[in-house]
């Protein structure tokens, strides 16, 4: 079956069925803006990426542990209908999963992950907490304090850039520029 019929309040109604903790759900809209902003630049399907990136952790409450996540989300998503491609998609996000990344929505979804909860959590260490006071220069050197939002994996952030084929200055500053534009939805 085609997941292009599968709206965005469709969709929104399975994360929000299954994820209850606000700071998930404002990384799920935060990964779907960065998300959508890069299947615009890329002239590909703005919906269908965002519902991908919305629904790719919307499992992680309920199974948070390598064995459960993203796995059981997969299992729930084929209930429902949708595709083998949206699913691995969804798999490939998780390199334990061994769903290698191969098409470019794959890889813009990885590499936007980390980078958007990162940004979030850079944001919200600002005196304003404003998103419009977050730069580049502040994000990377960030990253180099291991202290700072520690759960965030700096290395995947790395290698999600690399595998996009885009700088990571440049990839911090689309996702920046992505999340200023949705800053009220996304409370930023």
């Amino acid at each position: 079956m085609d997941d292009s019929h599968r709206s965005r309040d469709f969709c929104l109604s399975i994360l929000k069925e299954h994820t209850k903790s606000h700071s998930l759900l404002n990384h799920a809209y935060a990964v779907e803006t960065c998300v959508r902003a890069y299947a615009e630049k890329f002239n590909n399907d703005v919906d269908y990426w965002g519902n991908v990136a919305l629904l790719h952790d919307f499992d992680y409450e309920m199974f948070p542990t390598e064995e459960g996540h993203p796995f059981r989300g997969s299992e729930i998503l084929k209930e429902k209908g949708f595709t083998e491609e949206f699913r691995n998609a969804v798999l490939s996000h998780a390199d334990y999963t061994g769903v290698p990344r191969i098409y470019l929505l794959e890889k813009v979804l990885f590499a936007c992950d980390e980078l958007a909860g990162f940004i979030t959590a850079v944001t919200y260490v600002r005196p304003s907490k404003s998103i419009e006071e977050v730069k580049v220069k502040s994000v990377t050197k960030k990253m180099k304090d291991k202290a700072f939002a520690r759960a965030v994996s700096r290395e995947d952030i790395k290698r999600g850039a690399e595998e996009l084929g885009v700088p990571l200055e440049e990839h911090i500053e689309f996702c920046i520029n992505a999340m200023k534009n949705n800053k009220e939805k996304l409370g930023l």
